[in-house]
């Protein structure tokens, strides 16, 4: 009898063990042929016979699900609907059949289909495959907080431009939203729709991710950047006092000042933490003159610049922030002699930067120096409900010294209290923040303008970055208004876990 369960169990082993092999050829080394056959029943049937995992934002509303459909052979399939259409389209992307997939649904396909290597998901596998049953993909739970990602989508519609907000003290992306946007569900049956629609900017370029992909000038919120590698230089400290006469001399010629709220003007003295409050181009310019181009872009690095910010999307929706010369990102080599260290210093010159980096840029002054490795997968459970997978908090880079970070908020909070981003105040909550506004040189709409900002400032729960595209006014009034809002509901405590 015993030798018989021996024999049963080795059959089954083996069974098993062909079955991985199988499985693997198909997914593994199988897979490259097939993805270059669009028209491959095999390929429809070997993707798409799989039933794909949920993904849900942080309270658990379905963000991608699945509907069931007969081939012509009788064969069932599983093919994807959103049923929140464009609200977290960019971050959960699309799986189809035609076009492929993009977003989280095709960096995290091996846990969307059951493919991850985590020993429990090959055994559930298996075991369904031994049963002939329908096999079923690990659900995908994110950090974005639907009620917050509703609002930042409200306040960016009929503009381009995007909004990311994030824990500063987990680096969780709590809400990540980009306009013009796309009905993920037209991709596959309607998608001359999406290249139709018009927007506010050209290209309106909606599949792109304008939160993680979109490459923008900072103007004068690269300010706190360059506070930073100043204060941590130790030259300067917040009571450093300097001379405004309403320009700095770059090259012979004046540079002068662009105030946010509206003519040139002309400070006199001033302390640093006032240059700051008021946007001082000059006081700016004469700091990076005075440290140098090479301080200013190390300090950009320690913040993440010039590396892919990391992020669970694919790495194609992801680009680097940092100087850009031609249309690629350009690491000097002899900053002294290569770069404009004035006009670096208060966010033109080359510089190029993505809203998510300069969340992690407020993040990090929020969280004593130190940003947070961001994160928007939460979990990854199994169809039983049981965790694969958890997400843990992980420090990313050392930007700046603890001193530096809490004078730099004393600073951020002057510009929200009584500078350049007064919009932005919250009843009963201190806001530190930074206004900018990049000139683009368009005779229209000339402006790209930005506010950064993180709340409590006294307690950071929340940082945030926002930039608009073709805009008439400043960042102090166009999107200082909308950062406000996004801070409020996640800060009002009905925004979900």
């Amino acid at each position: 009898m015993n030798r018989q369960i021996a024999q049963l169990s080795i059959l089954a082993l083996a069974m098993i063990a062909a079955l991985i092999v199988g499985t693997t050829y198909w997914q593994t080394w199988a897979a490259a042929g097939l993805a270059d056959r669009q028209d491959n029943a095999i390929k429809l049937v070997a993707q798409f016979s799989i039933k794909r995992g949920l993904i849900r934002a942080a309270d658990g509303e379905i963000l991608a699900t699945n509907r069931k459909k007969k081939t012509k052979s009788g064969q069932t399939v599983y093919l994807r609907r959103y049923p929140l259409a464009g609200l977290f389209a960019h971050v959960v992307g699309y799986s189809t059949v035609s076009r492929a997939r993009t977003g989280l649904e095709a960096s995290e396909n091996d846990y969307l289909t059951g493919s991850n290597t985590n020993l429990k998901t090959i055994l559930d596998k298996t075991l369904s495959q031994l049963r002939g049953a329908t096999i079923k993909g690990n659900d995908l739970w994110l950090t974005l907080k639907p009620r917050a990602q509703r609002v930042a989508m409200a306040q960016l519609a009929g503009k381009c431009g995007a909004a990311v907000a994030l824990d500063p003290r987990t680096g969780a992306v709590l809400a990540m939203a980009s306009q013009p946007t796309f009905n993920p569900n037209q991709v596959e049956t309607n998608f001359g729709a999406i290249a139709r629609a018009g927007a506010p900017c050209r290209p309106a370029s909606r599949l792109v991710n304008r939160a993680t992909a979109g490459l923008f000038v900072p103007g004068s919120s690269f300010k706190v950047v360059t506070s930073a590698a100043a204060l941590d230089s130790g030259r300067y400290n917040i009571n450093s006092t300097f001379f405004d006469p309403g320009y700095c001399i770059e090259y012979g010629k004046q540079v002068h000042n662009f105030a946010d709220q509206g003519n040139v003007e002309r400070f006199g003295t001033v302390s640093f933490l006032e240059a700051l409050e008021h946007s001082i181009n000059a006081v700016f310019c004469n700091i990076g003159k005075t440290i140098g181009a090479r301080s200013v872009v190390n300090g950009a690095k320690r913040f993440g610049f010039y590396k892919d910010p990391p992020l669970e999307t694919p790495s194609n929706e992801r680009d680097p922030s940092g100087l850009y010369d031609h249309g690629r990102l350009f690491d000097p080599k002899h900053p002294e002699t290569q770069v404009d260290p004035g006009r670096l210093a208060f966010g033109q010159e080359r510089m190029l930067v993505t809203p998510l980096q300069m969340a992690m840029v407020a993040s990090g002054v929020a969280n004593h120096g130190l940003v947070m490795r961001p994160y928007v997968v939460q979990r990854v459970t199994a169809p039983d409900g049981s965790v694969v997978t958890r997400t843990k908090p992980h420090k990313y880079t050392h930007a700046m010294k603890p001193t530096t970070a809490a004078a730099l908020n004393q600073m951020m909070q002057a510009v929200v209290t009584g500078g350049t981003g007064t919009a932005a105040q919250i009843p009963g909550i201190k806001v530190a923040g930074k206004t900018g506004t990049a000139e683009t040189g368009a005779i229209t709409n000339p402006n790209t303008t930005w506010f950064i900002a993180f709340a409590p400032a006294d307690a950071p729960r929340v940082a945030v970055a926002v930039v608009l595209q073709n805009q008439t006014g400043a960042g102090g009034t166009t999107a200082a208004p909308i950062a406000k809002t996004i801070m409020e509901s996640l800060l009002s405590g009905r925004s979900g876990p």
